[in-house]
């Protein structure tokens, strides 16, 4: 579905972000960046959905393919008409329309209101909190309700592949497990391509096909998220520290 070829990305014309990255991901799969803070895990999911050139940043070498064509020349727009949803890490909601309203702007491409109709009904039962909500304004909403709304809205548009930026970022250790396990039965029951950046290893990997380390916009290990889970040297990637233990990945019981 989604294949990055080499890709480099550069701030400013001078900070190199991404260097040499590439990336396959099959339809259907489970896929997450995993490293610590300023990897390049955001820059990653930017340079996917187009979002990159409208910030400092742009592409420098490299391309990305969706479904076969070409998309790094692409404005985000046209992108996310080809069916690739991204939610960003900021948790971008319509603070001044009412939980409904945000779900429907997820939809504002489509025509099919029947469909619509039932699409929000889905995402209400994916996310019974929301059912309460529904006519209050968005920035009224917790950290975590807010979390599931930008997740709903995006399906909405009936996504083949939504990217998730650091869905589990400030939320409770208990609603972080719940999200994820939601983000599962949406890859099954919807036949969502994900594709997650996370800093919470453990409950990422529960739930992914396939895992990406990166480390300093490099790729430092790619494998199946089993071959992740068992490496024991995986700390050293994650964590920059080839000594070091990450405590993330020790004495973690998976629910995969």
């Amino acid at each position: 579905m989604l294949v990055l070829n080499n890709i480099e990305a550069v701030y400013g014309g001078v900070v190199l972000a991404l260097s040499d990255v590439s990336l396959k991901i099959e339809t259907g799969q489970i896929v997450v960046l995993l490293g610590a803070n300023g990897a390049g895990k955001s820059t990653a999911l930017k340079s996917i959905s187009g979002v990159l050139k409208t910030e400092e940043g742009k592409l420098t070498a490299g391309s990305i393919e969706f479904e076969g064509r070409r998309i790094d020349n692409r404005n985000p727009e046209d992108i996310a008409r080809l069916g690739i949803c991204h939610v960003l890490q900021e948790r971008s909601a319509f603070f001044h329309l009412t939980v409904e309203e945000n779900l429907l702007m997820g939809g504002y491409l489509r025509t099919d209101q029947t469909a619509l109709k039932k699409d929000m009904a889905k995402v209400f039962a994916y996310f019974p909190q929301l059912v309460i909500r529904r006519k209050q304004n968005s920035g009224y909403l917790s950290g975590g309700e807010q979390q599931m709304l930008v997740i709903g809205r995006a399906l909405m548009a009936r996504p083949k592949l939504m990217m998730l930026d650091e869905p589990s970022l400030g939320l409770a250790p208990g609603l972080v497990n719940e999200l994820f396990v939601i983000l599962k039965q949406i890859n099954l029951q919807e036949k969502t391509t994900l594709l997650i950046a996370e800093q919470n290893a453990g409950v990422s990997l529960a739930i992914a096909d396939h895992g990406v380390i990166l480390q300093n916009g490099k790729v430092g290990f790619s494998g199946t998220a089993a071959q992740l889970i068992d490496r024991r040297n995986i700390k050293g990637y994650y964590l920059g520290d080839k000594s070091g233990g990450n405590q993330q990945l020790q004495n973690k019981t998976f629910y995969r």
